[in-house]
């Protein structure tokens, strides 16, 4: 999972466009289903914390170390403010992918997980030639999809 930029300065440091992104859940153990088994055919491992307490409120995948010092990770959760979770109109995560077999497959995965189709794998020319892309709900209804770029063919096997 890579999300990194050059930054302008002297040193050329690397830095992390982002730290994390979290979701709101309703039902913490049917997002761990689901999550799991989307994000685990991309090849994104579960996130270990170590802490009791916030394993109990919230599920992460991605990298997380050092108690958080190294992080790159998406989190489903039980909101903050303890009010139940809504779903964001206009907000969506898309995860890479590195095929199309990888897209193809997490859509397959999240809908035999509890998700619903929001637009099946296929090439969306209008954004580029080689968008290959798949778009699920998850079962709060939060927008997610998996993207591979490189390819405007099926490659072969």
């Amino acid at each position: 999972m890579q999300a990194w930029i050059s930054t302008t300065s002297s040193a050329c440091e690397e830095v992390a466009m982002l730290s994390y992104v979290y979701f709101g859940t309703n039902d913490l153990e049917k997002a761990i289903v689901f999550y799991g088994a989307a994000l685990g055919v991309l090849g994104m491992p579960r996130c270990i914390t170590g802490d009791a307490e916030w394993d109990r409120i919230a599920a992460g995948w991605g990298v997380y170390e050092d108690s958080g010092l190294r992080e790159l990770g998406f989190w489903v959760g039980k909101p903050f403010d303890g009010n139940p979770a809504t779903v964001g109109n206009g907000s969506m995560v898309a995860f890479s992918a590195r095929s199309w077999e990888q897209v193809d497959d997490f859509h397959a995965a999240a809908i035999a997980s509890g998700g619903r189709d929001d637009g099946a794998p296929g090439l969306r020319p209008h954004y580029a030639p080689d968008f290959y892309a798949a778009y699920v709900r998850d079962p709060d209804g939060n927008k997610i999809a998996a993207v591979c770029r490189g390819f405007k063919t099926r490659p072969m096997k």
